[in-house]
Parts: structure tokens; sequence; C-alpha cells
């Protein structure tokens, strides 16, 4: 007996949509930390975001843009925060320059907090199409509905993924491998807090995964490599991997 298979009704998704989010980001990223870049190519810039919202179907007047210009002061400011971070973190970090322009981790925040701006102005897709060209460029992958505050270090930056409910707060550090994940994935579950929170002034280490949306990591905490943690830990502890997690107080 012959199999009927089931009709799907194809559509046309423009994939190459995703070439021109990368162009569009790339010169996104360099308006940011550029003035006379954006002095000369800001319009350009201006001119294939509302290309890309009319081939998305997303109509979007022009205080859209104004909106998200008007936010690039302070996310300008967080950046420069998350830069002074890492230089005053990381051993390896010769200058501020380097910072911007070599690393990976911090590139990937850059596209974030753009990102996660959009989506605050409630603009569908593009947010997401953003972060997964960040994703392809650094192997880092932050969802743009994620919560992070000032002063964000990642170190590394490879095989990260930051899911869509967590939230971090002020200096934390994350190094590469680390997740913060979900415990469960159900479609049921898409309006509630999946991810974890992790409070201020944590550190992460690699290979480190952290699930589930009740879980809190307290602050001042040091969370140790390859750990794998499904229930809050208190402030100032210290999680490490020897026979099992252990975990204590911070004198």
């Amino acid at each position: 007996m012959k199999e009927v298979a089931q009709k799907v009704p194809v559509k046309n998704y423009s994939m190459c949509l995703r070439d021109a989010v990368e162009v569009f980001t790339k010169e996104l990223i360099n308006c940011l930390f550029d003035k006379n870049y954006q002095e000369e190519k800001g319009a350009e810039t201006k001119n294939k975001f509302f290309k890309i919202l009319e081939r998305l179907s997303i109509n979007n007047e022009d205080c859209s843009w104004s909106a998200f210009e008007n936010s690039f002061p302070e996310l300008r400011r967080k950046l420069d925060l998350d830069a002074l971070f890492a230089l005053n973190s990381d051993p390896a970090a010769k200058s501020l320059r380097e910072v911007y322009l070599a690393y990976p981790g911090f590139y990937a925040i850059a596209v974030y907090r753009l990102s996660n701006q959009l989506l605050k102005q409630e603009i569908p897709v593009l947010p997401r199409m953003m972060s997964e060209f960040a994703h392809g460029a650094t192997g880092t992958d932050i969802h743009p509905g994620a919560e992070i505050g000032d002063s964000f270090f990642i170190d590394h930056a490879t095989g990260i993924v930051i899911g869509e409910t967590t939230i971090i707060k002020n200096n934390v550090t994350i190094f590469q491998g680390v997740t913060l994940g979900g415990i469960q994935v159900k479609k049921s579950m898409a309006s509630t807090k999946r991810h974890p929170t992790i409070e201020n002034n944590v550190i992460i280490y690699a290979n480190a995964t952290i699930l589930g949306g009740d879980v809190v990591i307290g602050e001042n905490s040091i969370i140790g490599a390859n750990v794998c943690i499904t229930e809050t830990v208190l402030e100032n502890s210290v999680v490490t991997v020897q026979a099992e997690n252990k975990i204590f107080q911070r004198n």
C-alpha cells in the first residue's frame, strides 16, 4: 500500500535575506563605534533597515528607526562598560582597542544589545536573524530576549548558549562552553521563565551548565568548570566538580 504524500504549501521565505541582515548588522556596529563611518554611511544603513522590514512584510513607520537610533548613546555606554570590564578581568587583554577589535565575546554582546533593543520595539524576526549572524560569526548564541545588565564579559566565546528568558545582572563573567538553558523543551512553556537568573558578581567557568527557570545563582558566587546545576545556589558559594558537586560558603 503506497503512502499518500502530505501536501505542504510552498512559500517564498527569501533566504537571501540572511545575507542582507549580515551586511546590515556589520554596518550597524560600524556606525555605533565609528562616528566618521556613521556620518558617511548612516543614511545607507537606515535604508537597509527599511528594505529588510519591507521584505519581511513588517509594517513600520520612520519612528521605529528614530527610536532605535535614539537608543545608540545608551547602548554605546553599556558596551563601553562591557569592554572596560573585559580589559580589567582578562590578564591577556593589553588594551581597550584589542577588546573592541579582536574579542569575539564582545562582538557577540554588541550584536545582542542591538538586537535586544529591536525586540523591545516589538520588531519581529529581525532580532533573531541578527543573533544568528553573531552565533555563526562568534560561536556564541545569545537570544535577543535575554536580560543582561552592565559590565558583562564573555571570555573565549566559543560554544556559549544563553536562552530567551535568562536574566544576567551586573559584573558577570562567563567562559567558553557555558549553557544557560531550560530543563525541558515544551512548546506549552513558551510564555514561562525557562532559563536561570545569574545575580551580580558571578563567575561561571568553562563548560558549566545551568538549567531551569527557577534556578538562581546567588551573587558573588563562583561556578567551576564542567558543573551541572539544576537547583538554586546561595550567594557567596563556590561550586566545583570533585567526586560530585560540592557547594560551600566563601569566607
